[in-house]
């Protein structure tokens, strides 16, 4: 499993010109599942980033998690988190989870979030989606379960 973390002001995501959904202050969260993830990898993936501290306290210092902060959630799958590019000039996607098994995967997660966090708003899984963004930093974390979890 992958995340791309990126501490945010504001985010949101749209479909056909919609707004599907949108955070103030937190962590927009690009989602990637390969097909060897499981709930068990996600719930420890979901557990390090609600004990990350990344966000500034009165000091100015990197020190405060989001629940310090009542941060909120913005989460959107991004299969092409597991594009293979080793090879010729198109991106191979096949390390990517099926699209069933990474869909569920990532409504898991979704729910996770919902009972964790102040707000968590989502993507809409296979959507073509437009998401923006004020990255506040620019502060960016790119979390990989095979590099942060043991196995």
């Amino acid at each position: 499993m992958k995340f791309v973390l990126q501490r945010v002001l504001e985010a949101k995501v749209e479909i056909d010109g919609a707004v599907k959904g949108a955070i103030g202050k937190g962590y927009l969260l690009l989602l990637g599942v390969s097909n060897e993830d499981t709930r068990e990898i996600a719930d420890k993936m979901i557990e390090k980033i609600s004990r990350l501290r990344i966000f500034e306290d009165e000091n100015g210092k990197v020190n405060l998690s989001i629940d310090q902060v009542a941060g909120e959630v913005l989460v959107v799958s991004q299969f092409t988190l597991y594009a293979d590019c080793r090879k010729g000039n198109r991106p191979s996607f096949t390390n990517a989870g099926s699209p069933a098994m990474a869909e569920e995967l990532y409504d898991y997660v979704v729910k996770k979030c919902e009972s964790l966090f102040v707000k968590t708003q989502c993507g809409e899984f296979g959507a073509d989606m437009k998401v923006s963004l004020v990255n506040d930093g620019p502060f960016t974390l790119v979390l990989d379960s095979k590099e942060i979890l043991p196995q």
